[in-house]
């Protein structure tokens, strides 16, 4: 099996969000921390510190270190509760915290899930549920790990794969609402560098 270098978890939800934004972290190692990036290191914070503690028929791990040899995928859990059956098994349970609500998009459940994936091969178990944590209505978001969301994690993955093994950083698309809350917006330049190369030229020559 050939070696791949491997994709971290959490640079899927930045995937789906915005492809070029991936590829920016990724292929160019471009970040920037604005108002939400920082609420969102302020929610990690007792959750970025590796412990564990057991109550009843549930041990917690914090900050578990996640793979899959597989999909070529890595990273850290936030959480992981395992559920002690009747059977003596243990079943995980990954939780992911994230700032704010739950959202109309995926990007957030496809990340729990490739946790579940690396869950799965790391204990040779299978992992049919977990939960997102969301800090602003403070309560789980529970998630189902069903056919749909698994298929959609890996083709993430998968094209994820290709923008590594391409080198290639998709074009910008500005969409307002969106690109305004991008905190590379200024490395990303959305209105220039998502114009064609003549409307481009056009406008800095309308500049001079």
């Amino acid at each position: 099996m050939q070696t791949q270098e491997p994709i971290y978890l959490s640079r899927l939800q930045h995937y789906l969000f915005c492809p070029r934004q991936f590829a920016l972290i990724e292929l160019e190692d471009i970040w920037t921390e604005n108002q939400f990036t920082a609420e969102g290191q302020v929610l990690h914070q007792r959750v970025n510190q590796a412990d564990q503690q057991k109550r009843k028929d549930v041990r917690t791990v914090w900050a578990l270190r996640l793979s899959n040899e597989e999909l070529g995928i890595e990273g850290v859990a936030d959480v992981v509760e395992y559920h002690k059956q009747p059977d003596g098994a243990e079943i995980p349970y990954p939780i992911e915290y994230k700032r704010g609500k739950p959202k109309k998009h995926s990007a957030d459940e496809v990340q729990l899930c490739a946790q579940a994936l690396c869950l799965e091969e790391m204990h040779d178990i299978e992992v049919p549920e977990g939960a997102l944590f969301y800090g602003e209505v403070r309560r789980r978001h529970p998630v189902v790990f069903d056919a749909a969301l698994r298929d959609l994690t890996r083709q993430t993955i998968l094209a994820c794969r290709a923008i590594v093994q391409t080198k290639i950083t998709p074009k910008a698309k500005y969409q307002a609402k969106k690109c305004r809350g991008c905190s590379l917006i200024d490395q990303c330049h959305p209105k220039d560098f998502g114009k064609s190369a003549a409307a481009w030229l056009a406008q800095q020559l309308t500049k001079d």
